[in-house]
């Protein structure tokens, strides 16, 4: 079952900003939550799909994949949405106080969280993709810091106990039979609050670092492909686990070759002598040192492909390489010496034809048929 396209799914456009976004979330949110859907499996369909399509397009980074690539550049990246209705409490479980009053359904949700992705954009040359390569590359993150330990306070101060909760984290109001309970605002839901920041990282237990890896590039690759390297991303949230850095690669346009997937196009020029008698040519390849000899056979027309199997890229997965497709381009003197003028109507004397007189003469045989 194919999926429906986010943006359809919140009745946004593909314009629309975050709080557009934010809004119509909301709404369809409202409308569908189990809680007031009950026993109903189409809301509840509904609001997983709604539930999907914020996740993705409130995300900067998803949803500058999804627009360039859609529901599979998405499930390239490990994307796979939410599995059931406490993914999307957990994730959302802010949002849901914020538009209903309440948290998770009734609870507190879980505080660890897994870190963000990054995305970084590598450029290489076509002679790179078809190689492979080792590549350095820098990036910025978060990391613990290390002034600190990753706590986010100053050596020797402690944590006090929220004065606004009591350190349950939750505020607890009564609104008929019912108890509803919203986070502290105080305290964020942690229960307790910092008396003294560590100066370093501002009380946040983390800093931006730059971090430099070593990627192994394959060869094959093209434009639009990506590298994950699991747990690179940034650092999760009380005690989750890091995010990913997802590599995506860009080919640059090259002078001589064009791309199809994993097949190679070029265009050579000939003479017209070497298309009518044939020939032999030196031509430039990707690998077999560089160069390859062309026959050209006689009689070639202005157009004519000639394939060479085995001649492109090779196959991302170990695969057989693509083919080479050579088109040749039949060059025709603009300025002929004297002699060469004069074989050339030697050559069409000997098929049939009387020099620039030959035309009457054609149309004599017409006109006396």
């Amino acid at each position: 079952m194919s999926k429906r396209d986010y943006y359809e799914v919140l009745g946004v456009s593909r314009t629309a900003d975050e709080e557009d976004i934010k809004k119509a979330y909301r709404k369809l949110a409202m409308k569908y939550h189990p809680d007031r859907n009950p026993g109903d499996n189409e809301a509840e369909e509904n609001f997983k799909q709604a539930a999907e399509a914020y996740e993705v397009l409130r995300d900067g980074e998803k949803r500058e994949i999804y627009d360039r690539f859609g529901h599979e550049g998405l499930a390239g990246t490990g994307f796979r949405g939410f599995t059931g209705f406490e993914d999307i409490f957990t994730s959302f479980g802010d949002i849901f106080e914020d538009f209903f009053g309440f948290g998770a359904r009734g609870g507190r949700r879980t505080r660890a969280r897994k870190g963000n992705s990054l995305r970084y954009d590598l450029e290489l040359t076509l002679e790179e993709a078809f190689t492979g390569k080792e590549q350095e590359i820098t990036f910025k993150r978060w990391a613990a810091c290390a002034a600190c330990g990753a706590s986010g306070m100053a050596a020797g101060s402690e944590l006090r106990t929220c004065s606004t909760c009591q350190g349950r984290g939750q505020i607890y109001r009564s609104q008929g039979f019912f108890q509803i309970s919203t986070t502290c605002p105080s305290c964020q839901g942690e229960g307790r609050i910092m008396t003294d920041p560590c100066q370093e990282c501002k009380g946040q237990g983390k800093v931006r670092v730059d971090r430099k890896i070593t990627l192994k590039i394959p060869p094959g690759v093209d434009t639009g492909s990506q590298l994950r390297l699991q747990e690179e991303g940034e650092p999760g949230d009380f005690g989750g686990p890091p995010g990913d850095l997802f590599v995506v690669i860009h080919c640059k346009e090259h002078d001589f070759f064009k791309r199809d997937g994993s097949h190679l196009i070029c265009e050579i020029p000939v003479s017209f002598v070497q298309a009518a008698l044939g020939n032999t040519i030196s031509i430039p390849v990707l690998g077999n040192d560089g160069s390859y000899d062309l026959k050209i056979p006689g009689g070639t027309q202005p157009g004519d492909i000639i394939t060479l199997s085995g001649l492109g890229m090779p196959g991302l997965q170990g695969g057989r390489r693509g083919d080479l497709f050579v088109r040749v381009q039949v060059r025709i003197p603009k300025k002929l010496t004297p002699r060469q003028r004069e074989l050339l109507e030697e050559f069409a004397g000997a098929k049939g034809r009387k020099g620039p007189n030959s035309r009457k003469g054609f149309w004599d045989k017409i006109t006396k048929s």
